[in-house]
């Protein structure tokens, strides 16, 4: 089998603005590729770029899209770490446009295995529940959304933080107020508080009864993490800090964190993500899978990954109900509250819409 050609496509979806520390994003800035082959078979990849926080942008992936589909013409996809290899070879980081090839070269694998996403990774079905991420917002306009979510079956709630601390600690007190004690509650941070604001922060949120606080410091502080980490009475989870297997050992190693954040934008996909998994498998530390701002289509693959990975116990797959204002893809994974499943059709079981691709604008390559 080998790569015949690749189609790209600028998959920008029209949101509602969504508002965390470092910034505010008023589109998902994604991109679609499609991988075809000499068989008949093709695969579907998708990735979110979040520049605030990886440093790339919708055009950024473009432009290299278009010289990874020339790289992999004419190339085996199913030997997809050598391939992956490739674009490696070509070009350092960039890993949110790596996560699409990454992506669609699974996909392409396990429809030709005939075996869904999941098990071809070998995984098993279990029960997955999903939070849902409150963007920041004034603590009453917080708590209210707070509020909606829990009355729609929301158990779990991820409050984005990191603007101001004494702010942010009446954010937190509105939201358990309004929710009361038997909604778990989990902070993000995204980079946006000093350590003296975030010892801080985290001494006096304590007694909200708070699950973890994700990334509460610049990752150019990550080396006093293990300091926060000791003096914090909330856990601890890296996310920004954590790109790669040898961050996720780093920061095992140091004792910086107690959970890790994985997400494909960061990892470069699913080939690293596994790396991760095993690295915090082996040391005894529980990982969440996250995501940017993807439509189901990558948040299918997202959840495969997790079916097939025992150490991901946290689950953070609640993007495209952000305010995505359209649905543009076919099949993939379903929400029966917050309660996910994917299919169990070969591959990711997820398609963009052709009526959407139609109003993209696109390449072939």
């Amino acid at each position: 089998m080998t790569i015949t050609h690749t189609e790209i496509y600028r998959f920008s979806i029209p949101m509602e603005p969504f508002v965390i520390a470092t910034g505010t994003m008023h589109f998902a800035q994604n991109v679609l590729v499609r991988i075809f082959t000499d068989t008949g078979l093709h695969g579907s990849g998708e990735c979110s770029a979040f520049p605030m926080i990886v440093g790339e942008t919708q055009e950024t992936c473009l432009a290299m899209a278009k010289d990874f589909a020339q790289i992999l013409k004419g190339k085996d996809p199913l030997d997809i770490p050598a391939r992956m290899d490739d674009l490696l070879g070509y070009a350092a980081h960039n890993s949110t446009i790596k996560s699409a090839f990454d992506m669609a070269l699974f996909d392409i694998a396990s429809k030709h295995a005939g075996q869904p996403l999941y098990q071809f990774l070998g995984g098993q079905k279990r029960t997955i529940e999903t939070d849902m991420t409150l963007g920041i917002g004034t603590p009453e306009t917080m708590a209210t959304k707070a509020k909606e979510h829990v009355a729609n079956g929301c158990n779990i709630i991820k409050i984005k933080l990191g603007k101001k601390v004494h702010e942010d600690i009446d954010r937190v007190a509105a939201i358990r107020k309004a929710v009361g004690d038997q909604i778990t509650l989990r902070l993000d941070a995204n980079q946006g508080w000093s350590f003296d604001d975030a010892l801080f922060a985290l001494t006096e949120l304590e007694k909200f009864d708070i699950e973890f606080c994700e990334q509460p410091m610049r990752t150019w502080f990550d080396d006093k993490l293990p300091e926060l980490n000791t003096n914090s009475p909330i856990k601890l989870m890296a996310d920004e800090s954590c790109y790669n297997h040898h961050d996720a050992r780093r920061l095992i190693n140091s004792k910086s964190t107690t959970f890790l954040n994985i997400k494909f934008a960061k990892s470069g996909g699913i080939l690293e993500a596994q790396k991760i998994h095993e690295v915090a498998l082996q040391r005894g530390v529980k990982c969440m899978i996250g995501s940017m701002l993807e439509s189901r289509l990558a948040l299918t693959a997202n959840l495969h990954f997790a079916l097939a990975s025992p150490n991901v116990v946290y689950f953070d797959l609640d993007t495209c109900l952000l305010g995505h204002l359209v649905d543009p893809v076919v099949g993939g994974l379903t929400y029966e509250g917050f309660m996910l499943d994917v299919p169990d059709t070969p591959g990711i079981g997820a398609e963009a819409d052709e009526f959407f691709l139609e109003k993209c604008e696109s390449w072939t390559v």
